[in-house]
């Protein structure tokens, strides 16, 4: 999806929908396992699920969409979605962010 100046479209965003948070990636755990910093002021232990770990790749600083955990979703969630550097882009001129811009 590169226009002929070469930039990377955007395209259609997700956006956080009920029971939904945004969040971004303090530290990797290893064996698909995250600490997470999501915007409603709770860290979270967050997992890559199995339908999604071969095609995820997610690094330090990332923007992610988590799910928290029915149960225990004080401390645990799921993470659904990786926003690209043009989507976080987007989100933070947007307002979407502005619970983690100390994270960013």
């Amino acid at each position: 999806m590169s226009n002929e100046n070469g930039e990377e479209g955007i395209g259609r965003v997700r956006t956080p929908s009920d029971g939904e948070h945004l969040a971004v990636v303090l530290n990797k755990m290893g064996y698909g396992r995250l600490k997470l910093y999501c915007t409603d002021g709770k860290e979270r232990l967050g997992r890559i699920p199995g339908s999604k770990r071969r095609r995820m790749w997610i690094d330090v600083d990332d923007v992610v969409l988590i799910e928290p955990w029915d149960i225990q979703g004080d401390e645990k969630c799921d993470v659904i979605w990786h926003y690209s550097n043009a989507q976080k882009d987007w989100l933070e001129n947007k307002g979407f962010l502005d619970d983690l811009k100390q994270f960013l």
